[in-house]
């Protein structure tokens, strides 16, 4: 069974929201990979 439109808009805000946490964190620490790697990867599953 799928996801209906609401679950897909709550999904889709909340990896928006995760990615606008980890740009503030990564811009307090611009040198950490692993922050950058996670938001490449949320932005990948938000353009699916």
């Amino acid at each position: 069974m799928g996801l209906g439109k609401r679950d897909l808009d709550r999904k889709k805000k909340s990896i928006e929201n995760k990615i606008a946490e980890l740009e503030a964190k990564s811009k307090k620490n611009p040198l950490d990979k692993n922050v950058r790697q996670e938001i490449a990867d949320l932005k990948r599953k938000l353009d699916k």
